[in-house]
């Protein structure tokens, strides 16, 4: 758990907050594009509402204040859910620069030189970094089917799993970028990642649980990126090696 807080100095260190600054810039725009066409749906949908309430007078408060109670329901729900949905779009148009961030701060975590990172080199990389992406899309998509079957199945014992599983994705979605940095196949990613359960568990439930927070949620993909960078420095990097 201390390293998903740590990436919250990290990306306030001088000479990384420019390569933040990027992924920040896209999660931000997206979030707030979308939110901007959700509120209006909104809106919509709460007059809708309101309508189908008869025009009898002793309901004229009931259709006066029913907007006042509706909007911040409706507005912490689009918070809540699409914050997850629409970060998962920003990882996938991220993904250069996120991975571009994590050898930066694996740069300065370490002080070696891990390559040249110049424009024509993140151009190069799209191809690789998106079908990494695709990988781990491939990865969750049939997994998270199945959970999901569950959770309405078995509701308690659904939820619990759900959860569990989004964390150890969480873990897999932002451990991966330091991995792939050092063209470590994702097979292998997984490896390391499972026999070190309780470390992976414990950052991802973390991610997940910041990841529910309105507004803090923004923050939330390039403080994991840098977090789960140091991490790898400073155990999964030696762990990896071990299994060669």
């Amino acid at each position: 758990m201390d390293y998903f807080f740590r990436g919250f100095s990290l990306i306030q260190t001088k000479g990384l907050k420019r390569f933040v600054l990027i992924p920040l810039a896209i999660n931000l725009i997206l979030f707030s594009v979308a939110f901007y066409f959700l509120f209006g749906e909104i809106n919509s949908a709460i007059v809708w509402i309101v309508d189908l309430i008869p025009d009898w007078d002793w309901l004229s408060w009931l259709k006066s204040g029913l907007s006042y109670i509706i909007w911040p329901i409706a507005v912490f729900t689009v918070l809540l859910v699409f914050g997850l949905v629409f970060g998962t779009f920003a990882n996938w148009i991220a993904a250069p620069f996120n991975g571009l961030l994590s050898e930066k701060v694996e740069q300065h975590l370490t002080g070696e030189n891990l390559g040249d990172t110049g424009v024509l080199d993140i151009v190069k990389d799209i191809p690789r970094t998106l079908g990494r992406e695709i990988t781990k899309l491939g990865y969750y998509l049939p997994r998270a089917l199945l959970f999901l079957i569950l959770f309405f199945i078995l509701p308690v014992i659904g939820q619990v799993i759900w959860f569990l599983f989004t964390a150890w994705m969480m873990s897999v979605q932002y451990c991966d970028y330091p991995f792939d940095n050092h063209k470590v196949p994702f097979s292998k990613m997984k490896r390391v990642l499972q026999t070190n359960k309780s470390t992976t568990f414990s950052f991802g439930i973390t991610v997940t649980f910041f990841s529910l927070i309105p507004i803090v949620n923004f923050l939330v993909m390039t403080v994991a990126i840098c977090g789960a960078t140091a991490l790898w420095v400073d155990k999964l990097k030696d762990k990896t090696a071990l299994l060669d």
